[in-house]
């Protein structure tokens, strides 16, 4: 039964990407609805052909690698249950060490380590796309170095999370996804609090911004939207890619001001400015802690969720699984699979509300800068230096934008500049 379902499941994925390949390649339309064509949301009157070609490829391959990266590791949880390695890995960390904790690190380590393997080739190939199309320019030394400090520092808050979990799945097997869910708010609020003095330095090295006259601009927009910032910061992602960022990070007396150097190398002061009231428009509006409840109240349903359908799939297929109950420390690849579904399933909805908030963001940057011509021109830059669709496909945008298309943003910022204009006339 067990060698069944996997081979169901491996078919059931490769059918998924043929669908999702004949999708994005055959059937979804990108092309620019007539009333937009030659109008400044059209890439081709601020791309070359080369780029208006690559942007398209890029876009494609990139769309795909999203698509099948979600499922790949739900298959590879799903595959590590029915092989009984979930239960190898418990079985090493008890012929191990007698200490539970012990026990408990010894089978993430194997769990991840193997997890990390099996999802390898897919992030190379993403790794290798972008250096191909000349976004990233990490090296393979440099781009290693990240994956390790992704993995230790994932593996480090894994390990601390699953201690807690089957600790509380042991001590209430009805109500322990609440009791998950009460302790995940003080854990998220602190990764949050300590990741832009401890965890973002693990990567990039973090300095003052040097164009002090550029900062004193930036400062006086911070005044004037009320934000208690000192200083602006400046990370150097030059050596690692030749895409534009910028945003405000931290929460509390954490928050900071953030500005890759390729946004500094690549835009004037005038569209840095309107990026920037932009991003500040995320503080003014409160938009972090909304995101932060938001993502609480979709926690505390996915646990829920997970832990009814955790009992569930246990109860009809345990022997397969190899695990008798939820409290199983080997049930663990059963319980991040179904909160990655449900993760996955959730992202339209959390998407929706990102992109609504990040358009009134842009309606607050453009009323803050009164600057429409620097507005355009800055998304258009970031579209060239990104090679972004303008118009990506409509399950694309659905799974995969938290922001507007440029398309939604830039003619939005159009009808802005012809409302000024006529004000002024």
């Amino acid at each position: 039964m067990a060698r069944k379902m996997g081979f169901y499941a491996v078919l059931a994925y490769v059918l998924y990407g043929f669908l999702v390949y004949w999708y994005l390649f055959y059937l979804a339309d990108t092309s620019l609805p007539f009333e937009y064509q030659g109008s400044k949301a059209d890439p081709a009157t601020f791309m070359d052909g080369r780029e208006l070609m690559l942007s398209e490829e890029y876009s494609k391959v990139r769309n795909l690698l999203f698509f099948l990266s979600a499922p790949l590791e739900w298959l590879i949880y799903f595959l590590i249950l029915l092989t009984g390695l979930s239960k190898a890995f418990k079985k090493w960390g008890k012929d191990t060490t007698k200490n539970k904790y012990g026990r408990v690190a010894i089978y993430v380590i194997w769990l991840s380590f193997f997890s990390y393997l099996a999802t390898f080739p897919l992030s190379y190939i993403s790794y290798n796309l972008s250096r191909t199309y000349n976004i990233s320019t990490q090296t393979f030394a440099s781009w290693m170095k990240d994956e390790l400090i992704d993995f230790w520092i994932n593996y480090g808050m894994m390990l601390v999370i699953v201690a807690v979990l089957y600790l509380l799945i042991k001590k209430s097997r009805r109500f322990w996804w609440m009791f998950a869910w009460l302790l995940s708010i003080p854990f998220t609020l602190f990764i949050m609090f300590v990741q832009p003095i401890l965890i973002d330095p693990l990567y990039n090295d973090f300095y003052p911004l040097k164009d002090k006259e550029l900062e004193t601009k930036i400062l006086e927009l911070a005044s004037r939207a009320e934000i208690p910032s000192e200083h602006v910061f400046e990370v150097n992602m030059a050596e690692k890619t030749n895409s534009l960022n910028a945003y405000v990070t931290g929460i509390g007396s954490n928050s900071r001001i953030v500005l890759w150097d390729t946004t500094l190398n690549r835009l004037n002061d005038d569209q840095i400015l309107f990026i920037m009231a932009h991003e500040m428009a995320h503080y003014v509006e409160k938009h972090l802690y909304i995101g932060i409840a938001g993502y609480l109240l979709l926690s505390l349903v996915g646990l829920y969720l997970t832990a009814r359908l955790m009992n569930w799939l246990i109860s009809r297929w345990g022997n397969e699984f190899k695990i008798k109950d939820p409290g199983d420390l080997a049930s663990l690849p059963l319980f991040l699979m179904i909160l990655s579904m449900l993760a996955f399933a959730s992202s339209p909805l959390s998407n929706f509300v990102s992109r609504y908030q990040e358009a009134r963001a842009d309606r607050y940057a453009i009323e803050m800068t009164d600057n429409p011509e620097a507005a355009i021109t800055s998304f258009q830059e970031l579209s060239k230096a990104g090679l972004s669709q303008v118009n990506p496909p409509l399950l694309v945008k659905i799974f995969r934008y938290g922001h507007p298309t440029m398309l939604e943003r830039i003619s939005r910022l159009e009808e802005y500049e012809v409302q000024k204009r006529n004000n002024d006339s």
